[in-house]
């Protein structure tokens, strides 16, 4: 990974990974143990699942956002197009339509 310039968007790529981490702590903890139907905890770390979902998606909008603003693409650059053979550029990959 590629480290970020801009702190703000760094510490949402921090805060990714450690949102994910824990999501992926919670659903694995309740796949191995399982749940108690109609239990407070059940309906707690269905809360605090969403919560988490919800801090992801928030970030990785950011993210994306920023990455659209910054990033030129990749594959547009004088070089890269003239070196292509045109002949890949046709829409599809089957090799029969030649």
């Amino acid at each position: 990974m590629v480290a970020d310039s801009n702190s703000q968007i760094a510490w949402h790529r921090a805060q990714i990974r450690k949102h994910r981490a824990a999501l992926k702590q919670i659903e694995t903890a309740r796949h191995n143990f399982g749940e108690i139907a109609g239990s407070k905890t059940t309906a707690q770390s269905h809360k605090t699942v969403a919560e988490l979902k919800r801090k992801i998606r928030d970030s990785e909008r950011i993210v994306a956002a920023y990455e659209r603003q910054t990033r030129r693409p990749l594959t547009t650059d004088f070089g890269t197009l003239a070196s292509a053979p045109w002949s890949k550029w046709n829409g599809s990959d089957s090799p029969d339509r030649r």
